[in-house]
């Protein structure tokens, strides 16, 4: 039994995937299910999928502990004190103002504001200022054998995704020994933002073509941001074996493979998956997770 920080300060995990539905939240949460209660080690899971935050439908003994608001600075103009100069507009990179001298008209559109603070550079009349904004909430959860679960959930209509798992993040406890980061699917700025400053990526791909597919993209993705990472196979027994093929050729880190089942998938969808684990895929996580211990302990 491992009894120890994995290593100095916490090691932080982040699981993710090119499409979704290989099975990333699946893997995100057995991982914190086995490292928090079956080991020694006091583990916190980040649900960054903050568009569609689904990690607490599949742990039933959590209380909640705090929650925040996440805000964005959106920037207002004052028609009294404002020239119509546009400087303001050709400071912004996002295109989030519009100014129409003949009508007197000047305003910010906050969905496409990013808060960069450039047009209250560029306004010389004091006429823009900042006002906080919703963007979502934070949710942290706890329960009694010091598990920590914190979660993003976006404002409907807002398209601060980046920001607010950017703020989620920002809720990581210093006294964990394991942190496990929930990234949401895809390849984009959401995704780096979670997986940025992780130590170890785990990519969930499934064996079929589709999967192989946008596991290519993530990967390249990856690379380009320089972050280690080692591969899952969900639903291993359906598909081809071109997966396989394809990680033993680029020699990528094949950390384990969830065999598929149906009773499994039924369990799922009941959000029972944590209180029906057969053998072989409680097995197969104790498997992974000695891979990624080897590594830092």
């Amino acid at each position: 039994m491992i009894t120890k920080a994995p290593h100095k300060g916490s090691l932080k995990l982040a699981i993710a995937s090119g499409k979704g539905g290989t099975g990333k939240t699946t893997v995100a949460v057995n991982l914190f299910h086995f490292l928090s209660k079956n080991y020694s080690l006091k583990t916190q899971l980040i649900d960054c999928d903050v568009e569609e935050p689904n990690d607490l439908l599949f742990i039933h003994d959590f209380e909640l502990e705090s929650e925040d608001i996440a805000t964005q600075l959106i920037p207002v103009i004052d028609n009294d004190k404002c020239t119509y100069c546009r400087k303001c507009v050709n400071y912004c990179e996002f295109n989030a103002i519009v100014v129409i001298p003949p009508v007197s008209f000047a305003e910010v559109n906050p969905s496409l504001c990013h808060s960069c603070g450039a047009c209250l550079v560029a306004c010389e009349d004091g006429a823009i200022s900042e006002h906080p904004t919703e963007i979502g909430r934070i949710r942290s959860y706890k329960n009694g054998q010091g598990g920590i679960l914190t979660e993003g959930r976006l404002k409907i209509g807002s398209a601060m995704q980046t920001m607010l798992i950017k703020d989620t993040k920002q809720h990581a406890r210093e006294d964990m020994d394991v942190i496990i980061f929930d990234a949401p699917p895809g390849t984009s700025c959401p995704v780096v933002e979670t997986v940025a400053d992780a130590d170890y990526v785990i990519l969930v791909t499934e064996p079929t073509p589709f999967g192989l597919y946008d596991l290519k993209l993530t990967i390249e993705m990856l690379r380009e941001i320089q972050q280690p990472f080692g591969v899952i196979i969900n639903k291993a027994g359906i598909g081809d074996q071109k997966v396989h093929a394809f990680l033993a050729k680029q020699k990528i880190e094949l950390l384990g493979e969830i065999p598929y089942s149906k009773t499994y998938a039924s369990n799922y969808a009941a959000g029972d998956i944590l209180n029906k684990i057969s053998f072989d895929t409680e097995t197969q996580y104790k498997a992974i997770i000695s891979k990624l211990m080897a590594r830092y302990t």
